[in-house]
């Protein structure tokens, strides 16, 4: 009933930037905590960054001063700058959130996108 669909994802070489979004879709009454994850080839998942309704803002150290999380609340939508990209930032990047829903019963429930893949290679 609700969705998730990312977009931005690409092949990039070191040094360069990409803006990934998220949009949020449904009969959605309220969304909480967004967030973007990322999972590397042969690695688990791991969180990137996440934004309350409220602005604020939890980052992993590895990404503190390259990657900016940023929301509309008004639009749904969540959006993730990465600069200065390194051959270690690829990955598949999934867009998550808590969403209260229709069809939720009254909870917040975790929502997961299909996720975008960023490849960072010269």
């Amino acid at each position: 009933q609700v969705q998730l669909v990312e977009s931005g994802g690409g092949l990039v070489q070191p040094g360069e930037s990409l803006r990934l979004s998220c949009a949020a879709s449904g009969n959605i009454f309220s969304i909480n905590t967004m967030g973007w994850y990322r999972q590397a080839p042969g690695k688990e998942r791991e969180l990137v960054a996440s934004i309350t309704r409220g602005g604020s803002i939890n980052d992993a150290d590895s990404v503190k001063g390259r990657f900016t999380i940023s929301r509309d609340n008004a639009k749904n939508t969540v959006a993730l700058q990465i600069n200065n990209l390194r051959p270690a930032d690829t990955a598949v990047y999934y867009c998550n959130a808590q969403i209260l829903y229709s069809g939720s019963n009254g909870r917040y429930l975790e929502v997961w996108g299909q996720g975008t893949l960023v490849t960072v290679s010269s």
